[in-house]
């Protein structure tokens, strides 16, 4: 059972998905483990802490072969080319609106396992890639505005004077905007926050901050069965960006985080509100590689807008690779752990396992997951 980590060949990826602490785990399970020279290199792993976890180092085409390859971002078409017919494939798919990529692993011949398709559900807490993820997104993105921000963010009463707290908007409570807000708080900020889930309201005031949304029936039933938020009327979505408009005008920093599975993310701010803010202003969108909640908003880049507002549409995660990596690697190996018989120390998947089922978007030559089927 050889288990391979190659290197990411996105530019803008830095992390990895095995770590030492992980490397000799795998082992203690019988694998043999490769890793690709250079593969942690930018997470803050170098080659030799591998070799003295009992890893092998070898070239991009073996650790793609092995049985099992354990990647951060679904394999390029190169990457596919040499993965091993039969082998499982363990990543971050992104396989929404990328169905002709999803098929081209199934026609490798390769199991293909979607880690952000994990139900939510007690047992998959541990392998929660969205979350252990999510969680540094937003702690990275609070300081980030707090570096791009001209001003102090905690209310100062020195002999010069007072110096006023921040005021931070938070938009989507999830795990990324928890974060924000506890983040926000520590730093002295007066934070608000606001989320289409009734649920989120108990949440928001519990880390001291205070709840904006407009509270009516549709808002009191906008959560699915999953946990995740629905998709709002047109109605319901003016009345809110009424009053969401009104508050962002006197902001410092918005910070949103809202995504919704298998759709882009929903616009939240617009060009005029973005424009309605002081200079010096920053917002900092989380969802911008999904088409981003900030109307002006581009991935990669800070972005300066005529009255001196600043949106930053940096991706937070790569830029803290070396914890982000350690948390990714720890939900790969809780998951790839189910798919090993410890007394024979060999692959043996569960294929009506919930968690497999759920994951599972290849298998032996073709599409399985019945939510990417070809129509």
């Amino acid at each position: 059972m050889l288990i391979g980590v190659p290197a990411e060949k996105d530019p803008a990826e830095t992390r990895v998905a095995a770590t030492p602490e992980t490397v000799k785990k795998f082992i203690g399970l019988g694998a043999d483990v490769a890793v690709e020279h250079g593969a942690g290199v930018e997470a803050g792993v170098p080659d030799a802490d591998f070799q003295a976890a009992g890893a092998r180092l070898v070239s991009a085409p073996e650790a793609l072969g092995a049985d099992v390859v354990l990647k951060v971002r679904r394999p390029k078409p190169e990457e596919i080319a040499a993965l091993k017919n039969g082998a499982l494939v363990v990543a971050v798919m992104d396989p929404y609106g990328h169905v002709e990529a999803i098929d081209a692993l199934a026609k490798a011949g390769v199991s293909a396992f979607a880690m952000e398709l994990l139900p939510r559900i007690t047992r998959a807490q541990v392998m929660d890639v969205l979350s252990s993820q999510a969680n540094l997104a937003g702690y990275r993105a609070v300081l980030d505005a707090a570096a791009e921000y001209g001003r102090a963010l905690p209310m100062m009463m020195t002999p010069a004077g007072t110096v006023p707290a921040a005021k931070m908007f938070i938009m989507g409570v999830g795990v990324a905007g928890l974060q924000a807000i506890a983040t926000g708080r520590r730093l002295g900020a007066i934070v608000t926050a606001t989320d289409v889930r009734p649920a989120t309201k108990e949440q928001v005031e519990s880390l001291g901050a205070k709840f904006v949304a407009v509270e009516d029936e549709e808002f009191k039933q906008a959560e699915t069965a999953g946990g995740y938020a629905k998709e709002m009327s047109d109605a319901y979505k003016a009345k809110q960006a009424s009053l969401i408009a009104a508050h962002i005008a006197k902001q410092d920093i918005v910070v949103t985080t809202a995504l919704i599975p298998g759709r882009p993310a929903p616009r939240l701010v617009t060009a005029e509100m973005v424009r309605s803010m002081r200079p010096g202003s920053v917002l900092v969108d989380l969802a911008v590689e999904r088409g981003g909640n900030v109307e002006l908003a581009k991935a990669g880049e800070l972005v300066t807008t005529d009255n001196g507002a600043k949106i930053i549409g940096y991706s937070s995660v790569t830029r803290l690779a070396a914890t982000a990596s350690a948390l990714y690697s720890r939900n790969l190996y809780a998951f790839v752990e189910t798919l090993i018989d410890k007394a024979n120390k060999a692959l043996a998947v569960n294929w009506d396992d919930e968690l497999v089922k759920a994951t599972c978007l290849t298998r032996g030559g073709a599409i399985v997951h019945p939510n990417f089927l070809p129509k």
